[in-house]
């Protein structure tokens, strides 16, 4: 059951949505947890265990020894694979269908948001949809690689020129997409209010957009499970479970039409 200092945000925020010109969603990690995509932050989740973030997930360790990245983000890519979009992916596209949201921003490489119906959608550390070639750069289909490695653990390589292929992913290291970035920050300029989903904001520089849609003066709310940094500059905070939050937001606003 929801308290009632919980019910009245949900109501502030629908009141927000209804209002805003120009609405934008940034969202993390958190949005996809239920729908069983582990948040790499969570102690019980297990990715960062027993492992150098910058040995297995950064492009020099990439090219030194793919084999350790490809083991490392196997059971990831297969949660990823067999994920459904949940609820809070939906009432995003909702929002967008009718005019309410202008853009997505994300740091999730799940293609979970476009699954969901949202077209305009940054995905600044990239996805799982193509991979390319490191040294001929060609592009392939992602899904079927890596479907292959997760059945058989071998590191997938260029027919062309055999070198290996690595997943349309940013590593740390690598520069966040200049296309994507550059939409993304034009998106936050414009924005009047910014909803931040299930981010913990501690990953620059996408983390960075909120802070610049707000010092623009944007309305910035934020919607996570645990505390954030920027909390305390934020217009709302709601910690909360965004696929049960969300619907609920969606609901208060079609009672209101």
């Amino acid at each position: 059951m929801m308290t009632r200092d919980i019910q009245e945000s949900l109501n502030r925020v629908a009141a927000l949505l209804a209002q805003a010109k120009h609405a934008i969603a940034f969202t993390g990690a958190g949005i996809s947890t239920a729908s069983g995509i582990p948040d790499f932050r969570s102690p019980e989740c297990g990715l960062w265990n027993n492992v150098d973030p910058l040995a297995v997930a950064s492009i020099y360790g990439f090219r030194q020894n793919p084999q350790a990245f490809f083991d490392w983000i196997r059971p990831l890519a297969s949660l990823t694979l067999n994920a459904n979009p949940n609820a809070a992916h939906y009432a995003l596209a909702k929002w967008e269908a009718k005019g309410l949201l202008k853009a997505v921003i994300t740091q999730n490489i799940d293609m979970l948001h476009t699954r969901a119906g949202s077209k305009r959608v940054y995905e600044l550390h990239g996805h799982l949809r193509e991979a390319t070639c490191i040294h001929c750069f060609t592009v392939y289909a992602a899904v079927p690689l890596i479907q292959q490695f997760i059945e058989d653990g071998v590191v997938p390589h260029c027919p062309k020129c055999g070198s290996v292929i690595k997943p349309n992913l940013i590593l740390f290291g690598e520069q966040l997409p200049a296309r994507e970035l550059m939409a993304a920050k034009e998106a936050a300029r414009n924005a009047d209010l910014v909803l931040v989903i299930g981010s913990s904001l501690e990953v620059f520089p996408a983390a960075d957009l909120p802070l610049l849609a707000q010092r623009n003066g944007a309305k910035v709310v934020i919607i996570n499970l645990e505390p954030t940094r920027f909390d305390s500059l934020a217009y709302l905070v709601l910690q909360a479970d965004a696929a049960v939050v969300l619907p609920q937001i969606v609901h208060r606003m079609e009672l209101s039409q």
